[in-house]
């Protein structure tokens, strides 16, 4: 399966735009945030809660970061409004990493401010490995003076081990995960049960340091784990959350919820849904699995109407 999957991703850009925009429909809250303030109205009725994001990273201008930070000021404009218990996600590039290291400092600060003054949280997002330092020395810089900063980590990363003892002894947040990007093998784990095994460390090595944890991921192997380490830590609910991709996985979304745990669904949306769907499939293969299914689901549909 592993082969097929990377041959659908590697053949991302032939398919045709309208069928990448019904397939995104699953797992991209729209294009503009009424659209996204629907989707999470609908995931606070299943009783999750959301981290938004503004689809558009890598920017290439001040004013196109600004743009972005202005959609984010609307974002949680819109959670105060509605009275949603949900914060959003950045990416540095986003806010103009790219171009100036100063510039995406003070907008990072402005937007943490920001989510602070209506009592929100702020989820630095990780992106690839020539991002990671500098990412994460803005978000310990960041979390000294705003407690409402949190961090991401990569668990494929053969760095993370050290990032994670960091984190949790500066009281940070963690968001972790297994990690999307292609990298190679110098500095990242390849093979599958190795990187299981090295989320299973990290996740423990967050909990007995202290740090709120968000377990993210839709393998239900890890999902088991996680459980494991609350029941024999005796973890209190206040201490962690399990985090999934919208539209991946739902049932094993409610299953957890019914379960009485907390989860926040990554919600992203934006113009930029195509850019961002192409690269979600291309940079991780295994979601081409589900873009299969769909994608002949539709063609089956077509041809039976």
């Amino acid at each position: 399966m592993g082969v097929v999957d990377r041959v659908i991703a590697n053949s991302v850009s032939v398919i045709p735009r309208p069928v990448v925009r019904k397939i995104s429909g699953r797992y991209i809250a729209g294009e503009c945030l009424d659209e996204a303030v629907e989707t999470i109205r609908d995931l606070d009725r299943e009783g999750c809660v959301a981290t938004v994001d503004v689809l558009g990273e890598s920017t290439g201008s001040e004013r196109a970061a600004a743009g972005n930070l202005e959609q984010y000021k609307q974002v949680l404009d819109a959670l105060e409004e509605h009275g949603f218990e949900s914060g959003i996600s950045v990416k540095l590039t986003g806010l103009g990493l790219n171009l100036d290291q100063d510039l995406c400092r003070r907008n990072l600060e402005e937007i943490i401010e920001y989510a602070a003054a209506r009592n929100r949280f702020v989820r630095v997002d990780m992106e690839d490995s020539s991002y990671i330092s500098v990412t994460l020395e803005l978000v310990l810089e960041m979390h000294e003076r705003h407690e409402n900063t949190g961090a991401v980590i990569q668990a494929y990363m053969r760095r993370s081990l050290k990032d994670v003892v960091r984190l949790a002894e500066a009281g940070v947040s963690v968001r972790l995960c297994k990690g999307i990007y292609v990298e190679p093998r110098e500095i990242a784990y390849k093979d599958f049960d190795t990187v299981r095994q090295n989320y299973v460390l990290l996740l423990e090595e967050l909990i007995r340091g202290g740090s709120y944890v968000g377990i993210a991921t839709h393998d239900e192997y890890l999902v088991w784990h996680g459980l494991r380490l609350i029941h024999q830590m005796n973890l209190s609910k206040d201490r962690y959350e399990f985090q999934m991709l919208l539209g991946v996985d739902e049932e094993l979304r409610r299953i957890i919820v019914n379960a009485g745990h907390k989860v926040r669904v990554y919600v992203p949306f934006g113009e930029d849904w195509y850019e961002y769907s192409t690269r979600r499939l291309k940079e991780n293969p295994k979601i081409a699995s589900y873009v299969a299914k769909d994608t002949i689901g539709s063609i089956l549909g077509a041809v039976r109407r």
